[in-house]
């Protein structure tokens, strides 16, 4: 029998004892053809190698993820899964597809098509996310129906807006959602519902959507489970307690690991989805256990029946390690060919300008005013309350607060206060809409910060303790068609670029991370306090992540689904 490739001595991994099995593996054609004990001599095999007795472990599938919230592009993005042994992902370019509309998701497609890694995407669901925000592009029915028909779209990206979903029957949501299960029946539809229990997470799955993504609890993640939902748990969710629940009751039917939001600089630092298995054996689940989650169950879930096992006909997407428990990674494979040596240079390709011109043109307001920042206030003088954004470490959550803050000459003295102002401009050039709110808590206690990279409309968001800083920070972000901003004194501190779009990157990946890495330490330095301040603040204007954010509409009340004065 003619084989590509025989791989002898070998500890394979066996998906259905969980379990690992020595012995010997043949690929013919990309593919699987062989796992067993019978030797070399039995093929005729074009190229044996010695397996040395490591782990050959399926490629890893993360089915949940975000491209652009590493801020490269998708070649740039492949370098970094095949590394980290990564073979296949699903990924849900709803930032782009805000930025963009279908272009920016048809541009992340074509860019993702030469990839050594499988990308596949699911089609934004929520673009926008709510009513309560102004996007560059939209997606509807029609733009569905244009993006179910290319090859790599595979699934509908997650339903965000929970609230419409439940309590409007006919909203766009739900439109969408029941168009995509009486057309296409075959596509998942993958959802969001942060904090939904009882009548409301059963109306919400009734609905179609069958998936939770969002941070977990273990009464929460029960439920869901209990209801049919899979929870596809990201690395926020993995607490102790989410841990010995999922290691003492077998519910490996139920879960899978994703990583949705990598910063560059974890991910040159830590890894990506081999992270999160490292983690799950490190808080004492088997690493059986733990690859099965990060292979089997997620390709079950998007119906890849292709891949995810070790089995003949299955494409030949697997890893050697040299120790298990430490999820050392030496050698990567992909459709059967070695793609990544631990031991061998290994060169990211340098792309650059591989977008439309006007990709690079997308800030389309001018220079933000001095007088911009100025808050009228319904009393002359005196004090007047106010809600304000509280941040808190360990959580993207925001919650409300309610406080007093002095008003001199009918403005509102934020400077003056023991907060920050937070602002969002609109930046298309659709309504020049601005808003703002006040924020403390875990934030910055001096300058500012500003981006276009804040979840998910890409507005320009603006956090100041004072007016000077502010406006440098902001215009500094104008000025070079999008980015990160740190500005302390008058001086930047900090600048991360983002030219495509104002939310990606063509920097080499290991670059990018260095920025970032900057970025995230002239953060702290102002007096940040969180465990990833970057995600934090992009998330400040989220308007389907509890509990109070702020858009260029307006402070969005989620919990409530709507939009509220600042003043009290």
């Amino acid at each position: 029998m003619q084989v590509d490739l025989f791989i002898n001595n070998v500890r394979v991994y066996n998906h259905v004892q969980k379990c690992f099995e020595s012995g010997n593996v043949a690929i013919l054609n990309g593919k699987f053809l062989y796992s067993g004990k019978k030797g070399a001599e039995n093929f005729q095999a074009k190229e044996v190698i010695d397996g040395k007795g490591r782990f050959m472990v399926p490629g890893l599938i993360d089915i949940h993820l975000h491209i652009e919230s590493t801020m490269v592009t998708p070649p740039t993005f492949s370098y970094g899964l095949i590394q980290n042994g990564v073979t296949t992902i699903v990924a849900d370019p709803h930032e782009m597809a805000n930025v963009f509309g279908v272009r920016g998701i048809q541009e992340m497609i074509r860019m993702g098509e030469e990839c050594v890694a499988d990308i596949y995407y699911g089609i934004p669901s929520s673009v926008p996310a709510t009513a309560f925000e102004t996007t560059g592009g939209a997606i509807d029915i029609a733009e569905i129906d244009e993006l179910v028909k290319e090859e790599r779209v595979i699934c509908l990206g997650e339903v965000m807006d929970y609230m419409k979903v439940i309590t409007e029957p006919n909203s766009k949501t739900n439109r969408i959602v029941r168009h995509v299960r009486e057309q296409y029946p075959h596509l998942p539809i993958e959802g969001h519902c942060p904090k939904l229990m009882g009548t409301e997470l059963c109306s919400f799955i009734y609905a179609g959507i069958d998936s939770d993504h969002t941070q977990q609890t273990i009464s929460g993640m029960g439920e869901r489970m209990r209801m049919g939902m899979f929870i596809e748990l990201q690395e926020k969710s993995m607490t102790p307690e989410i841990m010995q629940y999922l290691i003492q009751n077998d519910r490996s039917e139920h879960f899978c690991f994703v990583t949705d939001d990598v910063m560059p600089d974890t991910f040159v630092e830590k890894g990506h989805l081999n992270h999160l298995i490292k983690k799950a054996i490190t808080s004492g689940m088997k690493p059986e256990d733990a690859i099965y989650a990060g292979t089997v169950t997620p390709a079950k879930r998007m119906r890849m029946y292709d891949r995810g096992v070790i089995a003949p006909n299955k494409i030949a997407d697997f890893m050697l390690l040299g120790d298990l428990v430490s999820f050392d990674i030496q050698v990567v494979y992909k459709d059967g060919q070695k793609v990544y040596d631990r031991a061998e240079p290994y060169d990211q390709p340098v792309i650059t300008h591989a977008f439309p011109q006007d990709f690079y043109e997308s800030i389309k307001r001018g220079k933000v005013e001095a007088n911009d920042f100025v808050i009228t206030a319904p009393i002359q003088s005196g004090e007047v309350s106010c809600r304000v954004m509280m941040v808190a470490d360990g959580t993207t959550f925001t919650k409300e607060l309610i406080d007093q803050v002095e008003v001199r000459d009918g403005q509102l003295e934020w400077g003056a206060s023991k907060y920050c102002v937070i602002g969002v401009f609109e930046r298309y050039g659709i309504n020049s809409n601005k808003a703002f709110g006040l924020i403390g808590g875990d934030t910055i206690k001096r300058g500012a910060i500003a981006s276009t990279y804040s979840h998910d409309n890409h507005n320009l968001l603006v956090v100041g303790k004072n007016k000077q800083d502010a406006l440098l920070a902001a215009n500094t972000i104008i000025e070079n068609q999008g980015g990160f901003c740190v500005v302390e004194d008058g001086k930047v501190l900090s600048f991360v670029k983002l030219p495509i779009g104002g939310i990606l990157s063509e920097e080499p990946l290991e670059e990018i991370a260095r920025q970032m890495k900057e970025l995230r330490q002239a953060m702290k330095n102002l007096g940040y306090k969180h465990y990833n301040p970057i995600m934090s603040f992009s998330t400040h204007s989220l308007p389907v992540s509890p509990d109070l954010k702020i858009t260029d509409l307006g402070l969005v009340d989620v919990n409530k689904g709507e939009v509220v004065s600042m003043f009290v």
